[in-house]
């Protein structure tokens, strides 16, 4: 690993986070939308079976996974422009290891992810959401970046293997919605049918928003070790996969 290639890399996403306001203010309509429409509005008609909590705050973590996903996963649209300016084929002529300019684009998109989620949750505590502060509510940064860390290697390996940018937001489109629904960010996994269970107990985003919603609201499906535990096995494999799939991709 060469930290100096990781750093520079890092603090690339992160300049290009600050400059571009225009980008940052986009990404939080969305999950505003969901928290007034669905949060607020739709919130105070549903009632989760077995709590005692508000649907509002039951979403929150979901709104913030979902800020997270998409956020994320199009990260991967990095490396497309990077291939068309030139720039990726400066990156891969240094003696710098595929691992260490993955790493960097993980840490730097990871960085702008959950800066973009901890000013959802600063949006949500306004509309009134909850948070039950215990010894795990520090563990809710740890999970934002779990599933940051997650979902960017899947951008990054959807981004070297496609070469033009309709074909990536196709993909990516047809990855992110179904990860989203098929989690219990909506609704809880306990109330739907049994073979959606089983789908959503595979889909790493689930023991990401379960991990959020138990440092938050102290509430879950799951322990949240056992989110935990899930979450550090999806980032690491899908860092190998990334890792495997940018060692095979090509400059221009």
């Amino acid at each position: 690993m060469d930290a100096n290639a990781i750093y520079v890399l890092w603090l690339r996403d992160l300049k290009r986070f600050v400059r571009a306001r225009s980008r940052i203010i986009g990404m939080l309509m969305m999950p505003i939308i969901f928290l007034l429409g669905l949060g607020l509005g739709l919130g105070s008609l549903i009632h989760i079976p077995g709590t005692t909590g508000s649907y509002f705050d039951f979403i929150v973590p979901g709104i913030i996974g979902m800020t997270l996903l998409f956020t994320s996963i199009f990260t991967g649209s990095n490396v497309l422009w990077d291939r068309q300016f030139g720039f990726l084929k400066e990156i891969l002529v240094t003696p710098n290891s595929r691992a260490s300019i993955v790493l960097g684009r993980i840490l730097g998109g990871g960085t702008t992810a959950v800066l973009q989620s901890i000013l959802v949750i600063a949006i949500a505590l306004l509309l009134g959401f909850q948070i039950s502060l215990t010894g795990y509510t520090i563990l809710a940064v740890v999970f934002m970046a779990l599933v940051a860390g997650t979902f960017i290697g899947l951008g990054l390996t959807l981004g070297s293997l496609i070469n033009d940018f309709q074909g990536f937001q196709l993909v990516t489109s047809f990855f992110t919605m179904p990860l989203f629904f098929l989690s219990d960010s909506i609704f809880p996994a306990t109330v739907l049918p049994k073979a959606v269970q089983y789908i959503i107990y595979i889909n790493p985003l689930t023991y990401g928003v379960d991990g959020l919603r138990n440092a938050l609201t102290g509430t879950g499906t799951f322990s949240i070790w056992i989110d935990l535990l899930a979450m550090v096995v999806s980032t690491a494999v899908m860092f190998a996969i990334a890792t495997y799939a940018f060692s095979k991709t090509q400059s221009g």
